[in-house]
């Protein structure tokens, strides 16, 4: 098998070129008449690929956490001034009766072309290191950002499966390395690896199975604001004050802060991945969307053994 490892890359390297002609000669998808789910479209990136779609012709089901919000409130009033093709509807991912009421109204409003997108984007994160973090804490994010795509995948599949449709999940640069937010990392990781497993079993189907992987779109999602080492410190348990001091966490709260403040605040770039995901005649497994050092990091993770990245990443961490 390995022996022939030189050749299949060989080969690889040969469809390339050929794969991208084929990608853009081909016509792209006729959005009339298709209909789209969007988990997490109070903000971020949800909440702009909902007006994108809408607004190129998609019937969109936009699953908003808050249905009273303002992001939610926004996505209504252009469904009153369009034509009926926006629906705002609660979507709780870790209420298995949420996802089954969204199917509900899809199944009630479906266009004439059937059910096509189904898009994971509903996600959560935060920083601490690993004891800083209770078990609750652990679930909650295992459960949002994992359990809750797993969850809407496996409902709306059958839908998918008989519409030949797409499924587009949001992961992160994050999967593959780590600085601060760990346990972010590890659902991203954990997504990485259910849509690779998921890709292959689709493909029998007709289902074309696309990870988004953001860079640092921090100001531009929203989805982690900057932390405050007084309520980080404030929330850790006496053994963990015992090993760590309060300027130590002051130190690691504005090393993180600093990484926030860097993020892009143009998240129509990864909007674009997101279209291209739903509307390309043949979409990427993977879109990454980061700026080019954040490219190279990944690249380095994946080149480098992990001793060699551990000691990198640790200086980075202590300077």
């Amino acid at each position: 098998m390995w022996a022939a490892a030189p050749l299949l890359l060989l080969l690889l390297l040969l469809l390339l070129p050929l794969s991208r002609r084929c990608r853009r000669g081909a016509e792209r998808l006729e959005p009339a008449g298709r209909a789209v789910l969007i988990t997490g479209c109070d903000s971020g990136f949800g909440h702009l690929l909902a007006l994108r779609l809408h607004r190129l012709g998609f019937t969109v089901f936009a699953g908003c956490l808050c249905p009273g919000g303002d992001g939610a409130r926004r996505l209504q009033r252009e469904a009153m001034a369009g034509t009926g093709r926006l629906r705002v509807l609660r979507l709780d991912v870790t209420r298995a009766r949420d996802v089954r009421e969204a199917k509900e109204m899809v199944l009630s409003h479906l266009p004439e072309r059937g059910f096509w997108g189904l898009v994971n984007n509903a996600g959560i994160s935060t920083f601490g290191e690993t004891g800083w973090l209770s078990m609750e804490t652990y679930e909650r994010f295992a459960d949002v950002n994992l359990l809750g795509s797993i969850r809407t995948t496996l409902e709306f599949l059958p839908l998918l499966r008989k519409y030949k449709g797409r499924i587009v999940f949001m992961s992160s640069i994050i999967a593959y390395f780590t600085l601060g937010n760990g346990i972010y990392s590890m659902t991203k990781a954990a997504i990485e690896k259910f849509c690779d497993a998921l890709r292959l079993d689709m493909k029998k189907f007709g289902v074309q199975v696309c990870i988004i992987q953001p860079g640092n779109y921090a100001r531009s999602t929203k989805i982690q604001p900057p932390v405050s080492a007084e309520e980080i410190w404030s929330e850790l348990s006496e053994e963990e004050r015992a090993v760590y001091n309060k300027e130590y966490v002051r130190e690691r709260a504005n090393f993180f802060n600093s990484i926030l403040s860097e993020g892009s605040t143009n998240g129509n770039e990864v909007v674009d991945a997101m279209v291209d995901a739903l509307t390309s005649p043949a979409p990427k497994a993977r879109y990454m969307v980061a700026k080019l050092k954040e490219k190279a990091l990944v690249f380095l993770c994946a080149l480098f053994p992990t001793v060699v990245m551990d000691s990198v990443l640790s200086y980075a961490l202590s300077k």
